[in-house]
C-alpha cells in the first residue's frame, strides 16, 4: 500500500490554471497533488551573446524554491547563490523545452521561463517541466497574435513524470514520502508523440534490473500520455 492510498499506476490529482499572472506573456499554476509550481514565460528581444547573428532563438529557464515551500524555512538562494541542485534542475527544464522548439523559426529572440515552487511534496522538477510547457505554449500564442513571430516554432508538446520502486514495487508519480525512501527513482521527460527527451534514473540501494526499468518506462509513457491530454485541454 502506498502512503497516499493510490494504486501503483495512479497519479496524484493534476491541474493547470492558466493566465494567473497578468503581466507575463504566458503563465500557469500547475499542481501535482501537494506540489504547486508557478510557471511564467517572458519574451525578450535578444539572445545570449554567443548566439548573436545566428538567426536562431533560445529558450531558457530559472528554477527556485520559495522559503516555505518545504517543512522548514530555507534561505532565498539570492542570498547564497544558486546551489548545484537548482542549477541542474533549471538546465533540465531548459533542455526539455528546447527539444520541442524550432529555434530558427523563433528567430533571434528568447523566451525565459521562471518556475517558482510554492509548495513541494516531491516531483517539483517534473511538475515544473509540465507546467512550463503550458506557459511556453501561451507565450508563443501571444507572440503570433501580436505579430512578434509569423509562424509557430513549437514542434511537439513535452511533459515529465517521476516513477520509482517503492517497497520493491514500481509506482507512478512519487510524492515526498515515497521519494525519500524509494529503492530507485527515475524522472522521465517525454514528448507528446512519445519521444524520449531525457531520463534520470538512480538506484538508492541495490541496483535495479533492466526489466524493472522497462516497467518504469511503461508507467512513464502512460502518465505522460495523460498529462499531454490535460495540457491540450487548457
Amino acid at each position: 500500500m502506498r502512503p497516499s492510498g493510490r494504486a501503483f499506476n495512479e497519479m496524484r490529482d493534476v491541474s493547470f490554471e492558466t493566465g494567473v499572472n497578468r503581466y507575463a506573456e504566458g503563465s500557469c499554476l500547475v499542481k501535482f497533488g501537494n506540489t504547486h509550481v508557478l510557471c511564467t514565460a517572458s519574451w525578450e528581444e535578444q539572445v545570449p551573446p554567443w548566439m548573436r547573428n545566428s538567426g536562431k532563438g533560445w529558450v531558457t529557464a530559472e528554477y527556485n524554491m520559495l522559503p516555505r515551500s518545504t517543512h522548514s524555512r530555507m534561505r532565498r538562494e539570492r542570498d547564497k547563490g544558486a546551489g548545484g541542485r537548482t542549477q541542474e534542475i533549471q538546465r533540465l527544464i531548459g533542455r526539455s523545452l528546447r527539444a520541442v522548439v524550432d529555434m530558427a523559426v523563433l528567430g533571434e529572440r528568447q523566451i525565459l521561463i521562471d518556475c517558482d515552487v510554492i509548495q513541494a511534496d516531491g516531483g517539483t522538477r517534473t511538475a515544473s517541466i509540465t507546467g512550463a510547457y503550458v506557459a511556453l505554449r501561451q507565450a508563443i500564442n501571444w507572440g503570433m497574435t501580436n505579430g512578434v513571430i509569423a509562424n509557430d516554432p513549437i514542434t511537439d508538446s513535452v511533459s515529465a513524470i517521476s516513477c520509482g520502486l517503492y517497497n520493491g514495487s514500481p509506482v507512478m508519480d512519487l510524492d515526498y514520502d515515497e521519494d525519500s525512501t524509494a529503492q530507485a527513482d527515475a524522472n522521465f521527460v517525454l514528448t507528446g508523440s512519445g519521444g524520449i527527451v531525457e531520463i534520470q534514473g538512480t538506484a538508492e540501494g541495490d541496483p535495479f534490473s533492466e526489466e524493472q526499468f522497462m516497467t518504469l518506462l511503461g508507467l512513464a509513457k502512460q502518465a505522460c500520455a495523460s498529462l499531454t491530454e490535460k495540457q491540450k485541454a487548457v
